[in-house]
């Protein structure tokens, strides 16, 4: 019984360990964030702004295209059944676009972000610190956070809304392309009942959700940049973390402002609809 009892309050100690720990990195986090917000303000924090923003967009085009075109394609090949069966094959564009444009577009294109340009300004950042280059950086003058992070964080919210465009044009050109070319689904009949069943509200939510999901991924990944552990061990850990964190966080995002936007949505209908 005592055994028992021991190994009850070692479990409650370490949990209640994770959760003081939890709650300290996300005060840190919420810390950093604010000094990367304060840097928006200076002008040193734009030097270096052109250079990332192209590996952020540039270099993110083929990822972003490739995987926007194959989520369309897959979506029209998984609903096609169903639809042919139900003799609506004609409608499976407004079920492909909708959940391309509001859900999947903006979700894969964060994705891709994550792990492609996230994990990657977390290692660059963690061998800065490493290396003691970020310690340099503050013995000549200059923030660290605002010289190296705020590019990265004013990269990251400005592009993914494009990218989302991108994913979203890929996904739609996609769709269509399994649908008309190989399941000779009738093209006038196809885009005659797409055609306006995506409103301003669908391509307004498709690109408000990136603009949270490009400054969570670029506070997080610079935080576990920043903050690495020493060695090579740590650079690694902190590139795997940043993505893991990073993923979560835009899912959580995406269901919180998902429910956030509908319930708003919702609420302004009367006044909107005329605007829609």
């Amino acid at each position: 019984m005592a055994t028992v009892n021991s190994e009850v309050l070692g479990l409650g100690r370490w949990g209640r360990r994770k959760i003081a720990d939890a709650i300290v990195d996300l005060g840190d986090l919420s810390i950093f964030a604010f000094q990367i917000c304060a840097g928006l303000c200076r002008r040193s924090s734009y030097t270096t702004l052109l250079p990332i923003s192209y590996s952020v967009g540039v270099r993110s085009i083929p990822v972003v295209t490739i995987t926007g075109l194959f989520i369309g394609m897959v979506l029209a090949v998984q609903a096609y059944a169903e639809f042919y069966h139900l003799g609506l094959a004609t409608r499976l564009g407004q079920i492909i676009n909708i959940s391309v444009v509001r859900e999947l577009g903006p979700v894969l294109a964060a994705v891709m972000l994550a792990g492609r340009v996230g994990s990657a300004m977390a290692a660059e950042l963690a061998t800065m610190r490493i290396t003691e280059q970020i310690d340099a950086l503050a013995c000549l003058g200059a923030n660290p956070v605002h010289y190296l992070g705020t590019p990265r964080f004013l990269a990251s919210v400005l592009l993914i809304p494009l990218l989302t465009i991108l994913a979203n044009f890929m996904g739609v050109l996609g769709g269509a392309l399994i649908c008309i070319d190989v399941y000779h689904v009738e093209s006038h009949h196809y885009w005659e009942n797409v055609r306006g069943y995506i409103g301003m509200w669908d391509l307004m939510t498709g690109l408000i959700k990136p603009l949270f999901f490009g400054a969570a991924i670029a506070v997080i990944c610079c935080h576990r940049g920043f903050y690495s552990e020493a060695g090579a061990e740590g650079v690694g850990r902190a590139a795997t973390r940043a993505f893991v964190l990073s993923f979560i966080a835009v899912l959580i995002l995406d269901f919180f402002l998902a429910m956030f936007l509908n319930n708003l949505y919702d609420y302004l209908w009367p006044q909107a609809r005329h605007m829609l």
